[in-house]
């Protein structure tokens, strides 16, 4: 199901993966602007707890993680280790993933002055997937 095509607006929660911490940030389709919410500092299965929380808070129709890759496209670790993080959120909370490429997202947040950087740059996921929305 795409956003709004039941006539309604999506909401989604956008997560910048890492081992150690987990930016997470939130968004509309009707609005097509997301917010930086929070960082998860947490590692291997106990991020899930506090990603549950937020999931129950803010009650997304979807989720979105972004993807890393080398600039030229190619895979390394993290690109396994964010597809798998994907996978488990399926699994684990029954909500659709969207995984979005998320190169250049920390160097933008960055550059934008963000003072939490991995919220900022799941924000940047977010807009990135926002954006590609017909």
């Amino acid at each position: 199901m795409s956003a709004g095509s039941a006539g309604r607006p999506q909401s989604f929660l956008a997560f910048d993966f890492g081992i150690k911490r987990t930016g997470v940030a939130t968004g509309n389709s009707l609005l097509r602007e997301a917010s930086g919410l929070t960082t998860v500092r947490a590692e291997g299965d106990a991020r899930f707890a506090p990603i549950g929380t937020l999931i129950a808070e803010w009650q997304p129709d979807a989720l979105v993680v972004g993807i890393p890759v080398h600039p030229d496209g190619a895979p390394h670790d993290n690109t396994r280790r964010a597809q798998r993080f994907a996978r488990q959120l399926e699994g684990r909370f029954g909500l659709p993933v969207h995984r979005v490429d998320e190169r250049y997202s920390t160097t933008e947040a960055a550059a934008e002055g963000a003072r939490d950087l991995d919220a900022a740059s799941a924000a940047v996921i977010l807009n990135q997937y926002l954006n590609s929305l017909p």
